[in-house]
């Protein structure tokens, strides 16, 4: 048997490729950002084709550089950024227009519209999501009345839809295809009957031409071009980032949740073959689809996390490495007076409101770099706590939570997290569960695992946080978090 397995793990602000072993160990690993396009206040984008040489150049250095070749991969995962939505010429391969990020809030208005027109109700119901910018339909339907010749083009059946996985399956393989976790965020896929919905298609004037065939999250999605790799590989594995996070961390039984901390955060609970509907503005969602077997997931997405701690980098400078932000708070504490909401795209669950702005409170002369550092690692864990107590209002409880990303190498970063939550954190000894769980679906695929319960084996803890933070403590931190979030929000 082959003895690796792929992952293409495409960010929002980066891509990676990461080969691992049969047993989920990472062997290797390349990675490179990319731009970041800001046209206007709110709007965000990428270039498609940027996208795709950088998962070219990831794809071909982690073979080059680590003595692996194409011919000993079992098969591919890709795993991507869910939302940001691209569409591009069935005949020349072109896109037609940037793509347009998950964070982009430029169709609001949109949104804020349908919603008065009372059509939320009948979305929310087909789809488990909310009318909002941060989801595809939107953002399609402002391509399609936006671009010079897009409408003729979707008309003569010449124009394709997808997300990032779509549009990386079409390039990679010439297969127009996505998975359900992906179908099942764009506001036109019905998560009961697995299908694409005309009504949905018809609320926002898009035509079922443009739109790819839905598989099921682990199964053959295709044949890499063999000109690309070497040798042509099988993809075997297709997930939204959030989900194949889910499957990395082996959250494979009704009340086990994950939480992600990468570009943004996305805490996320399983709830088994039932999809559970939120009295309190969470997602209901699809964890992900194995042959025949469906299971669902309870979702809250917040769109700042990582990004918070890049913007205080790069916009800020106030640090030069992430890494710095451990020894900054560790000074500080975490009886920080300083408050960061960083809704510099809106706010996600359980507000959504995408007119809201960022904002950085309680300064005093007193206050330097290590407060607004402090203040700016501590917002994602009030965040956290938000979607956690939206969580409980639905009658989800849990007993610890499970997470990954990139932020959760910061040991006083997580042990906040356990403080402000009053509950167990578990970190596992692969962090890189996003990419991990695109591998698990592509092994699976390819025989390399039987099935969930063998992947279920492999998980590890590397270590488990415990809260020990006092109550009162605890409840007058969160206090002043949600004090200054009421500050800045626009809607109720």
């Amino acid at each position: 048997m082959k003895p690796y397995i792929l992952a293409i793990d495409q960010g929002t602000t980066s891509t990676r490729a990461i080969v691992f072993n049969r047993n989920g160990s990472v062997h290797s690993v390349a990675q490179q950002e990319f731009k970041q396009i800001f046209p206007q206040n709110g709007w965000v984008e990428h270039a498609p084709e940027e996208i795709y040489e950088s998962v070219l150049s990831v794809v071909n250095e982690v073979l080059q550089a680590n003595d692996v070749s194409a011919e000993q991969i079992a098969s591919i995962g890709i795993t991507n950024q869910r939302e940001t939505t691209i569409l591009w010429n069935k005949v020349t391969g072109e896109a037609i227009y940037n793509a347009i990020v998950w964070q982009d809030r430029r169709t609001a208005d949109v949104c804020k519209q349908l919603k008065q027109d009372g059509h939320e109700s009948m979305v929310s119901e087909k789809t488990g999501l909310l009318l909002d910018p941060y989801f595809s339909a939107t953002k399609v339907h402002w391509i399609l009345n936006n671009v010079e010749g897009a409408k003729e083009l979707a008309e003569r059946g010449e124009l394709a839809f997808g997300t990032v996985d779509s549009y990386l399956l079409w390039r990679l393989t010439g297969e127009h295809k996505t998975d359900v976790t992906n179908a099942s965020r764009t506001l036109l896929f019905n998560i009961h009957t697995l299908a694409w919905d005309q009504a949905l298609l018809s609320l926002f004037d898009i035509p079922s031409s443009i739109l790819p065939d839905v598989c099921a999250s682990s199964g053959e999605f295709g044949y890499t071009d063999e000109h690309l790799f070497g040798s042509s590989i099988l993809i075997g594995g297709v997930a939204g980032d959030q989900q194949a996070a889910l499957i990395g961390q082996a959250c494979f039984e009704p009340g086990m949740a994950k939480s992600t901390y990468g570009t943004g955060c996305f805490l996320m609970s399983n709830t088994g073959e039932t999809p559970l509907s939120s009295q309190h503005r969470l997602l209901t969602t699809i964890a992900y689809q194995i042959g025949d077997t469906t299971h669902y997931a309870l979702e809250g997405s917040i769109f700042m996390a990582g990004a918070t701690i890049q913007w205080i980098r790069d916009g800020l400078k106030l640090i030069q490495h992430a890494s710095e932000t451990l020894d900054l708070a560790q000074s500080v504490g975490a009886n920080n007076s300083v408050y960061m909401v960083p809704a510099f795209t809106g706010l996600g669950a359980p507000y959504w409101d995408p007119h809201a702005r960022g904002a950085i409170m309680g300064l005093s002369r007193d206050t330097g770099i290590a407060e607004i550092v402090t203040a700016g690692l501590q917002s994602v864990c009030y965040q956290t706590k938000d979607l956690m107590e939206a969580m409980k209002k639905d009658n989800a409880f849990f007993e610890s939570l499970r997470v990954d990303g990139g932020m959760v190498t910061n040991d006083w970063v997580v042990q906040f997290l356990s403080d402000i939550l009053d509950l167990p954190i578990q970190r596992p000894a692969v962090t890189e569960t996003t990419a991990l769980g695109a591998a698990y679906l592509a092994g699976i695929a390819a025989g390399v695992y039987s099935g969930m319960d063998e992947v279920s084996q492999l998980w590890a803890q590397q270590r488990q946080f415990e809260p020990n933070m006092k109550d009162n403590e605890r409840e007058s931190l969160y206090n002043g978090w949600v004090d200054s979030v009421s500050r800045i929000r626009t809607t109720e």
